[in-house]
C-alpha cells in the first residue's frame, strides 16, 4: 500500500467505534470458520397481516423480464439472473429489494411470480443474501404478501430463513442507516411471524438508534434530505404496521411517533416551496418519496409536527419573498460513519421565485470511481478551494479521513456566520459570512491568513441557467434578473460541469470559478 492511501487509511479509523472494528473483525473470522445454517423450520400456519399502502414505488419493473433501476434498464432473455453485475452492485442492490412488488402497475399473479422464481434461485444468491437487500426485500415481500391476501408455506420458509440470516448478521460493522434499517425490518419481521427474538431485537435496535441517529433538530444524522426521506417513510410504515395489527402494547409506539415528529419537522423545514429538497450529501432525484406524499401518509395516520428551528443537522434556510437560501455549516457527520458525506463545507443552494438558480451538483453514481470522487470533492460544491486542496479528505467511493470542523458559528435571523479549520495543515482558516436583505444576499469569505495562497470560490448553476454575461468584475445572470458583484482582485471564468439529473444521468452546465488571493466579496442582487 503507497504511503499516501495508508495515511488516509489511518485518519479514517481513527474515527471508528470499536463496536465496529470488533463486528468487522467477528464476521470475518466467524464466516469463514462457520457456514451459517439459518434454516427454521416454519412449523405453524402464518397469516397475511392487515395492510394497505399509502403510497406506490416508480414503475420499476416495465414488462416481462425487464426492469428499470437508477435510469438504467435490463432485460433479461431467458431468466432472471438475480446475480446480475453488468450495472454494479448498486443496481444489483435494487433489483434484489423487490420495490416492484409494491409498484401502481404490477398485478399479485406477476408479484408472485417474481418472488416463486426468487425462491427457485435461493441458492445461487450472492448480493441478495447481505444483510441491506433481506432488510428491504423482508419489508416488501411482508407488505405484498400482506395487502393481497396470499398464504405460501415455502415462500414464508425462505422468507423465515432470510430474517434469520439478518439476526445473526446485523450491520454492527457500520451501524447508521444501515443498522436502522435492519431495525425496521426486523419489526415487521417479528409482525407476520410473531416472533419474540425478532421483537426484542427490533425494540433494542429501533429504541436505541433512533435516539442517536435523529438529532434535535429532526434531521437525521447522515445529513442527507434524500436518506432523511427513505428513513421517514420506514418509520411512517411501522408506525402504521403497528397501528394495524394488534399483537403488541407498550412503549415503543409512542416512541416512534414522537420520532416521527421531529423528522416531519425537520423536513418541513428543508423542503423548498416547490416540493423538492437540496440535492446535498448524497441525494439525488428519483430514488425516495417525495416530502409531499410523506406528508400526505402522516397526516393520513393522524401524526401532527410543529415547526423545530435548524439546529444540530449544521443546515440553515432563508426565506424571504422571491428566494430560499441553503447554507450548510455543519460538520461531517456522523464522525464514525460518514459515508454520505461530501467536502462541502460552506457550499449553498439558490432558489430564485421557486426555481433553481445555484446548485449542489449532486450525485449520479456509487461507484468507486473518479466520477463517485469527483462529485464528492470540494471543487463541485459552492465554497472556496485553497491551494487545490481539499477541506474534507474524501475517498474510495464512502470514506473520509481529515475532515473540516466547524470552530465558530454566531447566527441571527437574516445572518450566519462560521469558521472552520479544513486548511488547517495550511494554517488557515476560513470564514464565511452570510447576510441575507430581502433583494440581495452578502457572502463573506476571509481567511486567518494565506493572502499569498491561491484561492478559488465556485458557483454552480443550474441548466436552466443559460445566459449570462461577465462585466468586470460584475456577472449578469439573465435568466432571473440577477447581478453577482464581486469584491476584491479577482480572475473570474466559465466552465462546464455535468449537473446530476439522478444517478447515471447528467446534463452539462455552468460553473463560474473566481480565482483570489486575499479575502472576497460577493453580493448577490436581486432586480
Amino acid at each position: 500500500m503507497d504511503p499516501n492511501r495508508l495515511n488516509l487509511l489511518i485518519q479514517t479509523l481513527k474515527h471508528l467505534r470499536l463496536k465496529q472494528i470488533y463486528y468487522q473483525l467477528y464476521y470475518l473470522i466467524r464466516n469463514k470458520l462457520y457456514k451459517g445454517n439459518y434454516v427454521k423450520e416454519l412449523k405453524t400456519q402464518i397469516l397475511p397481516l392487515n395492510w394497505y399502502d399509502q403510497f406506490f414505488y416508480a414503475n420499476s419493473y416495465t414488462k416481462e423480464n425487464t426492469f428499470t433501476f437508477l435510469n438504467l434498464t435490463y432485460h433479461f432473455e431467458d431468466c432472471i439472473n438475480w446475480n446480475h453485475k453488468g450495472y454494479g452492485k448498486l443496481w444489483t442492490y435494487n433489483l434484489n429489494y423487490f420495490d416492484f412488488l409494491n409498484q401502481k402497475l404490477i398485478n399479485p399473479d406477476t408479484g408472485l411470480k417474481l418472488i416463486h422464481n426468487y425462491v427457485k434461485n435461493e441458492e445461487s444468491l450472492k448480493d441478495g443474501k447481505e444483510p441491506y437487500p433481506i432488510s428491504l426485500r423482508g419489508i416488501n415481500w411482508i407488505k405484498f404478501l400482506s395487502n393481497n391476501a396470499i398464504y405460501d408455506h415455502g415462500v414464508n420458509q425462505v422468507l423465515k430463513n432470510h430474517y434469520q440470516r439478518l439476526i445473526h448478521n446485523l450491520e454492527f460493522h457500520l451501524l447508521g442507516n444501515h443498522l436502522l434499517e435492519n431495525g425496521y425490518s426486523l419489526l415487521f419481521g417479528a409482525y407476520y411471524f410473531r416472533d419474540e427474538s425478532f421483537y426484542r431485537e427490533a425494540k433494542k435496535i429501533l429504541t436505541k438508534e433512533l435516539k442517536e441517529q435523529i438529532l434535535k433538530d429532526g434531521g437525521h444524522f447522515e445529513l442527507s434530505p434524500m436518506y432523511h426521506q427513505i428513513l421517514l417513510h420506514r418509520l411512517l410504515d411501522i408506525i402504521n404496521l403497528i397501528r394495524l395489527n394488534n399483537w403488541k402494547s407498550d412503549t415503543l409506539l409512542p416512541f416512534l411517533e414522537k420520532k416521527a415528529n421531529k423528522m416531519l419537522s425537520w423536513l418541513e423545514a428543508i423542503t423548498l416551496k416547490n416540493g423538492t429538497v437540496p440535492m446535498v450529501n448524497d441525494s439525488t432525484y428519483g430514488i425516495a418519496p417525495t416530502s409531499n406524499e410523506l406528508f400526505s401518509y402522516a397526516k393520513q395516520l393522524g401524526i401532527k409536527w410543529k415547526p423545530i428551528p435548524l439546529s444540530d443537522s449544521g443546515y440553515r434556510m432563508f426565506r424571504k419573498k422571491n428566494y430560499e437560501l441553503l447554507v450548510d455549516v455543519g460538520n461531517i457527520g456522523p464522525s464514525y460513519q460518514p459515508g454520505h458525506a461530501h467536502s462541502d463545507t460552506f457550499n449553498f443552494e439558490l432558489y430564485y421565485k421557486n426555481q433553481p438558480v445555484i446548485v449542489d451538483t449532486g450525485i449520479s453514481t456509487y461507484e468507486k470511481n473518479t466520477r463517485r470522487i469527483k462529485e464528492r470533492s470540494t471543487a463541485s460544491h459552492n465554497t472556496v478551494e485553497i491551494n487545490n486542496q481539499e477541506q474534507t479528505e474524501v475517498w474510495d467511493g464512502f470514506r473520509v479521513a481529515r475532515r473540516a470542523k466547524i470552530v465558530r458559528l454566531n447566527e441571527n435571523t437574516n445572518t450566519v456566520s462560521a469558521t472552520h479549520n479544513g486548511y488547517k495543515k495550511l494554517g488557515i482558516l476560513h470564514t464565511r459570512n452570510f447576510i441575507c436583505d430581502s433583494n440581495k444576499i452578502i457572502i463573506q469569505d476571509t481567511f486567518s491568513k494565506g493572502n499569498g495562497y491561491k484561492k478559488s470560490a465556485f458557483i454552480h448553476l443550474h441548466p436552466d441557467v443559460n445566459r449570462i454575461q461577465i462585466t468586470d468584475n460584475i456577472i449578469h445572470i439573465i435568466d432571473g434578473n440577477i447581478e453577482v458583484v464581486l469584491e476584491g482582485d479577482v480572475d473570474i471564468k466559465i466552465n462546464f460541469y455535468r449537473y446530476s439529473l439522478g444517478f447515471n444521468k447528467l446534463v452539462e452546465s455552468k460553473k463560474i470559478v473566481i480565482n483570489f488571493t486575499s479575502d472576497l466579496t460577493t453580493t448577490i442582487n436581486f432586480n
